[in-house]
């Protein structure tokens, strides 16, 4: 293994699940599951917000929105950026 490799940090689990070590405590504390796509009502609830402050967060690029199928905007891992 190379110096490199050695020093490299991976954000998954041995079994190949994601780690999101301030979005799952929340979630958990919330009651709610680790989702792969999250839309601007479920980033409210899980923050504890309106969804008028979540637009908010995204206008003023607080909060990275993208594209997603159908209503989706957020990655759990662009909550856990944004935490």
């Amino acid at each position: 293994m190379t110096e490199a490799q050695g020093n490299t940090k991976t954000m998954a689990r041995p079994n190949g699940s994601a780690c999101y070590p301030l979005l799952q405590p929340l979630l958990q504390q919330r009651g709610l599951q680790l989702l792969p796509i999250y839309k601007i009502g479920d980033a409210a609830l899980l923050f504890g917000v309106s969804r008028r402050t979540v637009h908010d967060w995204i206008s003023d690029n607080r909060l990275r929105a993208r594209t997603l199928p159908g209503r989706g905007r957020f990655l759990s891992q662009d909550l856990e950026d944004f935490l």
